[in-house]
């Protein structure tokens, strides 16, 4: 009888032994729970992401930006004309000038520079009947922006830097400037000031549009 009762509580014993551990109910409930948090998670991350990826973008566009604007500007003819009404024509020093008094301090077949439009350098020309020309020629030179000299022992403008020489007129003799300089009308007001105008009609050197309008 005891030998019975050992081998029954044996029995037990290995069977206890095989039998599964105890589910946590608690540890089951908390699972969405830290699932939620690990998916939030995720979603912040996702948004940090989407910002540096933009401002990555942002960065190089500027940068790029910065480097291709002065390198395409580099290739285009300089400015020289401004919109609108005429302008005063100025010395250095940002006085204006007067027919009267200008043509009392410079003789037949001065070329002098005063303020132009957009404050461009600008020829005024003195012509051989002793009175202004009705245009004024913009000094600036249509291959690399460099201000252009008259040369009077030349009777042309020879631009120092590449080497381009214009006419009396402005018109291109030789290169490497691929345009003649640009052109502004040169009036009196009643005041006597010395005006310049935008010149947008036909280019007489070139009987063609003007290329800097």
């Amino acid at each position: 009888m005891k030998l019975f009762s050992v081998l029954s509580m044996a029995l037990c014993g290995s069977a206890a032994a095989f039998a599964p551990a105890p589910v946590s109910v608690h540890s089951r409930a908390v699972a969405p729970s830290n699932m939620a948090v690990a998916d939030g998670e995720f979603y912040i991350d996702q948004n940090r992401r989407n910002l540096m990826n933009l401002i990555l973008v942002g960065s190089a566009a500027v940068t790029v930006g910065g480097l291709a604007v002065p390198y395409i500007l580099f290739f285009l003819p300089p400015s020289a004309g401004g919109g609108g009404a005429g302008i005063s024509a100025k010395d250095a020093l940002g006085n204006d000038l007067f027919e009267k008094e200008y043509l009392a301090t410079h003789k037949v077949g001065d070329h002098s520079l005063a303020q132009g439009l957009k404050g461009d350098a600008t020829y005024l020309i003195v012509k051989d009947d002793g009175t202004l020309e009705d245009y004024g020629l913009n000094a600036v030179c249509t291959h690399l922006g460099c201000v252009v000299p008259w040369s009077a022992a030349n009777n042309k403008f020879m631009c120092p830097c590449h080497g381009s020489q214009y006419a009396p007129t402005g018109a291109v003799v030789r290169g490497p400037a691929p345009l003649p300089l640009a052109l502004a009308h040169r009036t009196t007001d009643e005041s006597g000031t010395i005006i310049f105008s935008p010149w947008t009609e036909t280019d007489f050197r070139t009987d063609g549009k003007p290329w800097w309008t």
